[in-house]
């Protein structure tokens, strides 16, 4: 059995086009940030990827669902790659990745595309969606089993689960935050959470 010291954990909070990932190991009273990075899930020289739904507005709708079809491929690609690199660098330090934690939304798609597009909060709804859904099946793709935790919800589902109040939690991320040094923004602490909280399901 691996010593809770040799599995590391990541975590995401998805943006458009990017995610930040944060991977952290170690038991539970000494947690420590093992990696750090911003992991691409687009081709940034592709019109249109950052934003696909707000590109595809402008097409009528049997091009707007090609287009996406084709930037759905393309991101799918992309974020494979990226998430094959973060694992094969913990690999290579020893670790074995007992799974991952995706940040999610609040809202929904509405699953018509033409309503989507008539619409500005839908189309940021289903962005999000979107690069979620290429991360999501990036992990798959890598054999990375996946959480996922609505950011509104992350709190507290972390003290429930890792069995720390509150006050402890954000005295011990405030911690890990100082000792390792900026970047410490709200990404990296959410992302530190959600990682922790899958080591804490998996028993480190």
């Amino acid at each position: 059995m691996l010593s809770t010291s040799s599995q590391a954990a990541l975590g995401f909070r998805v943006h458009s086009g990017w995610t930040a990932s944060v991977a952290v190991a170690g038991p539970r009273d000494a947690l420590r940030v093992i990696d750090r990075r911003r992991l691409e899930l687009i081709d940034r020289k592709a019109r249109g990827a950052q934003q696909p739904y707000h590109a595809a507005k402008e097409m009528q709708l049997a091009d707007a669902q090609a287009f996406l079809k084709r930037c759905s491929i393309a991101t799918l690609a992309a974020a494979t790659a990226s998430l094959r690199d973060v694992v094969s660098d913990l690999v290579d330090k020893g670790y074995k990745i007992a799974g991952a934690c995706i940040l999610l939304g609040s809202g929904r798609p509405t699953g018509d595309l033409a309503a989507t597009l008539r619409s500005h909060a839908m189309i940021h709804t289903a962005e999000g969606q979107f690069f979620r859904n290429a991360l999501q099946n990036a992990c798959t793709s890598c054999s990375v089993s996946l959480l996922g935790v609505k950011e509104k919800e992350l709190l507290s589902r972390a003290t429930d689960g890792i069995r720390i109040s509150p006050a402890e939690l954000h005295r011990r991320i405030s911690e890990i935050g100082k000792s390792i040094g900026p970047p410490w923004r709200q990404d990296e602490k959410f992302c530190t959470i959600a990682g922790w909280l899958v080591l804490a399901n998996s028993g480190a």
